[in-house]
């Protein structure tokens, strides 16, 4: 026969099974934690990167135009009618006489068609676009060159692209 002393052994006390259950629940929920965290981490990435791929193909699109633009205007702070530099306006190399407006209130980029007065939306949740003109030396009425800089913000999360485009009819 086994003697009770020896049985007792062989099994868990009720305090230790209660122990173990409320560490594995505080290591379950510090799981849960962060888990949580780099799903939200992930999204708000996902975010910003599509945000910012957006920002990029609109750069593209706007420089391509330049480089290709039969006239820029010369819009801008020294005209003061665009004293924060937050459009573009030009005669592309098709003919078509487009203008790109940032619109603050909105957070948006647009393309304009000024002959049919249509916009497209080119970019959102626009923080800031600054359009930088340079005038060909000795002839202040065309543009050398046009450097352009787009921040976009996802989250209070804020990056900035920065491209510059050369007018080739202007070149000397």
């Amino acid at each position: 026969m086994v003697s009770r002393k020896m049985q007792s052994r062989f099994g868990f006390t009720l305090a230790e099974v209660m122990l173990s259950l409320i560490i594995m629940g505080v290591m379950l929920a510090a799981a849960a934690v962060a888990i949580h965290a780099a799903a939200i981490n992930f999204t708000v990435n996902e975010d910003l990167t599509r945000a910012m791929n957006t920002a990029r193909q609109s750069l593209l699109r706007i420089t391509t135009d330049l480089r290709t633009a039969q006239a820029v205007a010369v819009i801008g702070a020294e005209a003061d009618d665009d004293a924060d530099n937050s459009r573009c306006s030009m005669i592309t190399s098709g003919g078509d006489d487009v203008t790109y407006r940032y619109d603050s209130g909105s957070s948006t980029l647009y393309l304009v068609e000024n002959s049919t007065s249509t916009e497209y939306v080119l970019c959102e949740n626009v923080a800031a676009i600054t359009f930088d003109r340079a005038v060909v030396p000795g002839d202040p009425s065309s543009i050398r060159n046009v450097q352009i800089s787009i921040t976009v913000t996802i989250n209070d999360i804020s990056q900035t692209v920065a491209t510059a485009a050369v007018i080739r009819r202007n070149l000397p």
